[in-house]
């Protein structure tokens, strides 16, 4: 098995939470599970990012992950870049602890997704269905609330 973890933090709103991911082997599907806390309530779009570049906070992260040059799309769609996680629903509470499992994510090979950007976007992914122009790129899910680089956690803790 492998794991991995991003430590989302928000620049100026007061979001914090950890993203754990865990793959049993190559080609087995990867369970993502997140607890984050100072959330505004609502659907709010999870996306892994190309670059693990935090210098100008969560801009450097740079576009979404997408190997292999697919449009955007919902997690268990055909067509859809690598890290389309859809989207987590927070409550009133400012809380959501979300789970997913997905198969075209991999946190070792050629795509792996470690080092790589995680963003949590201020709003709702549209999973590439909406009329926006942003639509087939970024789900058109808005300004970046919160961003981590995933890494491999400290086990000896």
């Amino acid at each position: 098995m492998v794991n991995a973890i991003a430590v989302l933090q928000g620049a100026a709103a007061a979001v914090y939470g950890y993203v754990t991911f865990h793959q049993c082997g190559p080609n087995e599907p990867t369970t993502i599970y997140a607890n984050l806390t100072g959330v505004p309530a609502g659907k709010h779009g999870l996306h892994v990012h190309q670059f693990g570049d935090l210098t100008n906070g969560c801009d450097s992260l740079g576009g979404h992950y997408n190997p292999f040059n697919m449009t955007h799309g919902g997690p268990f769609d055909d067509v859809r870049h690598v890290g389309d996680f859809g989207n987590v629903e927070v409550g009133e509470d400012g809380t959501t602890h979300f789970k997913l499992d997905i198969d075209n994510v991999n946190l070792l090979g050629p795509h792996s997704i470690l080092g790589r950007g995680l963003v949590l976007h201020s709003g709702e992914d549209d999973l590439g269905r909406g009329d926006s122009p942003e639509s087939k790129t970024t789900g058109n899910a808005g300004a970046r609330l919160a961003c981590a680089i995933i890494g491999f956690p400290n086990t000896s803790n």
